[in-house]
């Protein structure tokens, strides 16, 4: 047990925290009455009784504790409340051997699926040393993936918000993983933050994006051997092509659609619409998505209503195509699979930043922008499979 200082000082414990690391006494009891204090492996742990609604505790002293180095939570214990200062750390602490790991992975699984399902003249089962071939593929995936994370983890560095390096999830999909995440371990101080970590990935994404689709379209096209065309054994995917790969084609003067059908796009073209889709779907507005975090910041708690019509209208556009457009239901699986997911998302709900001021008229314009962008990747019909 502390005694404690009314001038905000404390006995320093030995190599340990002491009152004075933490706000001044008199500021914390001015919204938290405290009657004992402890220190223990470099938190500072307050007991005692709010003064005002238990969630504005925080609200009033987390700027004050942020400001000398902690991240401040108000929790219950054994029927008492106690206010947990803990030490915050943003950035990486030695090396991050799962990221490593997944990373490596992921280069795999991207390998072998690029030659598998994007290089016709590979074989990674008859030479699976041929798939290092279908590198420019791999580079491709990872790059508008990396680039997207790194735009968040970037900008959660500039608002001292802890974030871990990019996961990426390596999974033997059509493109060979599941995409990459980051994982937020700080507080939301403000609206700003939210906004600019939110936006930052989409739009980092979309420029690394935009330079792998104008050198994909610049590389020779792939042929498949037309005997294996005629095979009735033989699956074929087709994608489709969302507004802005199209713009970029035509503006580059460049073929996306060809009379041939055993002609087909450079895989780097692949790579990017991976990115655009990808963009897509994380500029959905709901929950702990890009998008939630973006219009949490721009509508505040609007966001939520908005958010609970986004199941409804994914499971619309699935039955729009199943029943009145006669799509399989492999075709429109994808949004019923979205459909179900964003229902969790949406249940979960965004970030609360701890304070909730309106944003500037320029974050707005640009989150419209960003949000503008999405749709320019939004393809109906993402990926068909044929039998």
């Amino acid at each position: 047990m502390e005694d404690i200082d009314r001038s905000g000082f404390g006995t320093a414990g030995r190599g340990g925290p002491s009152l004075e690391d933490g706000p001044p006494i008199d500021r914390i009891e001015s919204v938290f009455a405290v009657y004992e204090v402890q220190r223990r492996d470099g938190r500072l742990i307050y007991y005692g009784d709010p003064l005002t609604r238990p969630e504005r505790v925080i609200s009033e002293l987390w700027s004050e504790f942020r400001e000398r180095g902690y991240d401040a939570t108000l929790e219950t214990r054994h029927g008492e409340y106690v206010l947990v200062a803990e030490p915050t750390s943003v950035g990486v602490d030695g090396i991050p051997w799962t990221n490593v790991f997944l990373l490596l992975a992921t280069i795999g699984s991207t390998l072998f699926v690029g030659a598998w399902w994007w290089y016709p003249s590979l074989d990674p089962f008859a030479s699976p040393i041929d798939i290092v071939h279908a590198w420019p593929f791999s580079l491709a995936i990872l790059g508008v993936l990396g680039v997207h994370e790194m735009g968040h983890y970037v900008m959660s560095r500039y608002h001292q918000v802890d974030a871990s390096l990019p996961y990426f999830i390596p999974v033997p999909t059509l493109i060979g993983t599941m995409g990459a995440v980051i994982r937020m371990k700080g507080r939301m101080p403000d609206r700003k933050a939210l906004f600019d970590i939110g936006v930052a990935g989409p739009l980092a994404g979309l420029v690394a994006t935009v330079v792998a689709t104008v050198i994909g379209l610049h590389l020779p096209p792939v042929t498949v051997d037309p005997a294996l065309l005629q095979n009735p054994d033989a699956v074929r995917i087709e994608l489709g092509y969302p507004p802005l790969l199209e713009l970029l084609a035509a503006g580059f003067d460049q073929p996306l659609y060809r009379d041939d059908p055993a002609t087909g796009v450079n895989p780097v073209v692949i790579g990017a619409w991976v990115g655009m889709f990808v963009t897509f779907l994380n500029l959905i507005p709901v929950g702990q998505l890009d998008g939630g975090h973006i219009l949490r910041a721009m509508a505040g708690e609007f966001q939520e209503t908005i958010a609970a019509i986004v199941p409804g209208a994914l499971f619309a556009l699935a039955g729009y195509l199943y029943y009145v457009q006669n799509h399989t239901l492999n075709t429109v699986f994808v949004w019923i699979l979205w459909g179900l997911l964003t229902t969790v998302f949406a249940s979960i709900g965004p970030a609360t930043p701890m304070r909730d001021e309106r944003l500037g008229s320029g974050r707005v314009l640009l989150g419209i922008v960003t949000f503008g962008l999405g749709l320019l990747c939004f393809m109906p019909i993402p990926v068909m499979i044929i039998e």
